[in-house]
């Protein structure tokens, strides 16, 4: 596929004013805290903005695309789950979160709010969880960088391999540079693009195919089974655990450390109240906008995509169909999406690392400088192992992310609302929970032959079992504790 001249000059430029936010916010970037939260400073609109971004990486622009243009309507069991999380996520967790880590001594990473809320002073909590942060962001960030290979692939006809390898350097450069401001900054930036870029390719594909009534006619007539949200790709029955799969991302929500993030970050709680009515906006016309492209895709591409390629759907029809301007500016988009998570994922792991790990269990003693370049160098090294993973051409940025999301939402998810909002749990109880959610979400998939109820999407028996373990753990710890008292 050849790219304009145009295009490519786009694309450079959009990347040029990010490496300018980097090195601007360096300036700003003093201590840990603020490479870690920018210093709370986050307004209403940055904090909803900066929150989407960062929550749908490159799958809403390739990833989700992709799937409805393979198996079609199905996809929207997937829209519904997110949409609703999203909203539970605003509505529930994000002003009691904001509060609660300022309350327990200005909280700054999740592992550190989990240690003060239940006084901690074994630091099991804080270790356990910075630990299972590190491992889930591994393969998180990994989908960004895989992404991106697959953007530089298509745009710059490179190898897959050296297109990851320069999609990532430039990542890595202003998260290293500028941390939680660039990335913040950025993110409205980024936001925005996303957000224009994929009404725009969808109108221009329901447009292509005559209209929203007409798209549905020509889909039906195509092939009936794309429009039957019972349906999967193949023709295969979705079933009841399809569609409980599909719905449940949107329990993943309350535990996603990058997110979380956000809500941590914001000036007071008073703004996001604002920020959840921006985000819910935003949510909503993005990823119907992202299903649209794919359906539409069915119809207006001339030549079928299979397998992996079916990721580019967004990509090959903004390069065939638009001006070589318009066309940088929606793979910019791209780019956008894929930077504003992977570097939002990248800090929260430096993050978990240089404040958790280094700084309060082996240099309790460390500066804020040594501190501060303990959370840049660790970007690096974070980065080279996600790097490692995705140099398997055949990775899909979806499942990457499927698997890392259910990590996170079953470890920390019922830790993160139990702890909001029942004062009954105890420290013993959050510590089995995180551990229960997380290892079953390591092993799911080993028990996967045995067919039947366990091909359901890890993230649902990882977040049961992992809420059951702290409601039982909590009450054997609190009754105990009252016997010894006696």
């Amino acid at each position: 596929m050849s790219t304009s001249p145009i295009t490519i000059v786009t694309m450079v430029l959009y990347m040029a004013i990010c490496l300018t936010l980097g090195f601007l916010a360096w300036r700003r970037t003093r201590t840990l805290g603020d490479f870690i939260l920018g210093g709370r400073t986050l307004g209403s609109w940055v904090t909803a903005l900066s929150a989407q971004a960062t929550d749908m990486s490159g799958w809403l622009l390739m990833g989700l695309p992709g799937l409805a243009y393979a198996s079609g309507f199905d996809s929207v069991w997937l829209l519904i789950g997110l949409v609703a999380g999203t909203w539970l996520n605003w509505q529930f967790i994000a002003a009691p979160l904001r509060e609660a880590t300022e309350r327990y001594g200005n909280s700054l990473t999740l592992p550190d709010y989990f240690e003060r809320r239940f006084d901690d002073h074994s630091r099991m909590l804080r270790g356990v969880s910075a630990l299972l942060i590190l491992v889930f962001f591994v393969f998180y960030t990994s989908s960004g960088f895989v992404a991106s290979g697959r953007l530089f692939e298509a745009l710059f006809g490179l190898p897959y391999v050296e297109a990851m390898f320069w999609g990532t350097l430039v990542m890595l450069a202003y998260t290293f540079l500028g941390g939680f401001l660039a990335v913040s900054w950025s993110d409205v930036l980024q936001g925005s693009l996303m957000f224009f870029a994929l009404v725009i390719v969808a109108g221009l594909g329901i447009s292509m195919a005559g209209g929203l009534e007409s798209t549905f006619a020509r889909l039906d007539a195509l092939d009936p089974d794309l429009l039957d949200p019972f349906v999967a790709d193949e023709g295969r029955r979705l079933g009841w655990i399809g569609i409980a799969s599909l719905l449940a991302w949107g329990i993943g929500y309350v535990g996603q450390p990058h997110i979380l993030a956000r809500f941590m970050a914001a000036r007071s709680a008073r703004h996001i109240e604002v920020a959840r009515r921006v985000a819910m906006v935003w949510v909503v016309v993005v990823l119907i906008a992202a299903v649209m492209v794919g359906l539409a895709g069915r119809l207006v591409l001339p030549e079928p995509l299979r397998g992996t390629d079916t990721e580019k759907v967004f990509i090959v029809m903004a390069t065939m169909f638009l001006h070589p301007a318009v066309a940088g500016f929606c793979l910019a988009g791209v780019m956008a999406a894929i930077m504003s998570t992977a570097s939002a994922q990248l800090l929260v792991a430096s993050s978990a690392f240089a404040q958790d790990f280094y700084g309060s269990l082996f240099r309790p003693t460390a500066s804020q400088r040594e501190l501060l370049w303990a959370g840049r160098w660790s970007v690096l090294a974070i980065a080279a192992l996600a790097f490692t993973l995705g140099l398997d051409p055949e990775s899909k940025v979806l499942a990457l992310v499927a698997w890392a999301w259910a990590g996170f939402g079953a470890a920390f998810g019922p830790a993160v609302v139990l702890s909001l909002y029942w004062s009954g749990m105890t420290r013993a109880g959050a510590l089995a929970g995180i551990l229960v959610g997380g290892v079953t979400v390591l092993l799911w998939k080993r028990v996967a032959s045995l067919g039947g109820v366990f091909e359901i999407y890890e993230l649902v028996p990882g977040f049961v079992l992992s809420a059951l373990a702290i409601l039982i753990v909590s009450s054997i710890s609190r009754r105990n504790a009252a016997v010894t008292k006696v």
